[in-house]
């Protein structure tokens, strides 16, 4: 049963009470007038009296009592207007004051009341659970898939050609050449290059054979390529040796290259262009752009996880240790409570004729037995003790006028 279920039930009780009062005294007028008892009589019809004229009275407020159009009655649905711009201008120059609002919202304590909310196990769950389960899908349903491709690859570009990466290089072989590794990195790639030279000792003597003269007859042949060949890997294997002339020449030379790359803004330049248009291709665009499909699909494989979402209990975690964290911060929790007292208080303050025009014209909407409807079952309840207690006291009344008519 819905809050106004409640509301109507308890209404419909309290009207029942009412009635079985005013069909008490009803009752005890008949006794009281069958066995001529003077003082029950007394009570009897005063009570009817009081009963009658308070249900009039109350039924009045809201609807024609039995139907009938009588004058200044179904008060409230015949003055909703008035009703609704007295009490949008009631809200507004009596609780929209500076001074009223302004010790309320110290009252109030946000912060304190929202980390302690943030804190508890379920309600960063609750959090939790409305975000996994409603907005991230929400969204990626809304997404389309095409424009964050585009997108991902622009941004990429866009930020690919704000790094130097010239600069970058120069200084990363810089620190390189000032350490042990660098001798160790020109080493290690002399050792590959001889590794390929003699994996590739076969296609070098097809190339030499090509190379030579129709005439040599291939007699040459062998010998040039065998010649080439050993001449490439002892120049390799002498360049390995740190003391080595071309060792030094290989050194010297790397360390003009990281020269020159520092103090040369065309080099930069020519270097970052290769590493760009290295990432315009085909195959790396596709890549960049797959990113995206990879991220989403990771995500919906783990929301379909449920309560063991990684996603879900790491959200949780963050919202739980977030008010834990904020609520023994005095300063940030000073703040919040700062920010929100002189944001809202501006706000309101600033639009409290609106909020009171909002106020009347929300009333000044609403339908006859809509707003009649909407205040009996706020307030009727309670009205029908004036009901009962209009009976009861007539009663009373009525035995007063009795016992001071019979000492007159």
């Amino acid at each position: 049963m819905d809050n106004n279920e409640t509301k109507r039930a308890n209404l419909r009780k309290m009207k029942n009470i009412a009635l079985s009062v005013l069909g008490i005294a009803i009752l005890v007028f008949f006794v009281a007038h069958h066995y001529k008892i003077g003082w029950l009589k007394a009570i009897s019809e005063a009570a009817m009296v009081g009963g009658i004229a308070d249900w009039f009275a109350v039924v009045a407020l809201f609807r024609h009592p039995l139907g009938i159009p009588i004058p200044h009655t179904a008060l409230i649905p015949n003055n909703k207007d008035a009703i609704g711009q007295n009490l949008g201008t009631f809200v507004s120059d009596e609780f929209l004051i500076k001074e009223k609002l302004e010790v309320k919202l110290d009252e109030f304590d946000f912060a304190t009341k929202a980390t302690n909310w943030l804190k508890e196990q379920k309600n960063a769950d609750t959090i939790a659970s409305l975000v996994v389960e409603n907005v991230i899908p929400g969204v990626l349903k809304t997404i389309d898939d095409a424009d964050v491709k585009t997108f991902i690859q622009q941004q990429f570009e866009v930020k690919m050609r704000e790094l130097n990466f010239g600069q970058w290089i120069a200084s990363g072989l810089e620190s390189l050449s000032k350490s042990d590794k660098q001798a160790q990195l020109i080493t290690n790639v002399l050792t590959v290059l001889a590794t390929e030279l003699e994996a590739n000792k076969e296609e070098i003597s097809e190339k030499v054979k090509k190379s030579t003269p129709w005439y040599t007859l291939g007699v040459a042949d062998k010998k040039i390529a065998e010649g080439v060949f050993n001449g490439l890997y002892e120049f390799l294997d002498m360049a390995k040796e740190p003391d080595s002339s071309i060792r030094q020449k290989i050194d010297s030379y790397v360390l003009k290259f990281i020269e020159d790359l520092k103090s040369s803004p065309e080099m930069q330049q020519k270097i970052s262009s290769l590493i760009i248009e290295f990432t315009q291709k085909e195959e790396v665009q596709d890549y960049i752009g797959s990113i995206w499909q990879e991220v989403k699909n990771a995500v919906l494989a783990d929301l379909e996880n449920g309560e063991q979402s990684k996603i879900k209990l790491n959200l949780a975690r963050m919202i739980g240790n977030f008010g834990t964290t904020i609520q023994n911060d005095i300063v940030m929790t000073t703040k919040i409570n700062n920010f929100i007292k002189i944001d809202l208080l501006g706000i309101l303050l600033r639009n409290k004729k609106a909020i009171g025009d909002l106020i009347a014209t929300s009333v000044q909407s609403w339908d006859k037995e809509e707003i009649s409807n909407k205040l009996e079952l706020e307030i009727g309840k309670d009205l029908q003790y004036i009901r009962i207690n209009g009976t009861v006291v007539g009663g009373l009344v009525g035995l007063l006028i009795y016992f001071v008519e019979q000492f007159i």
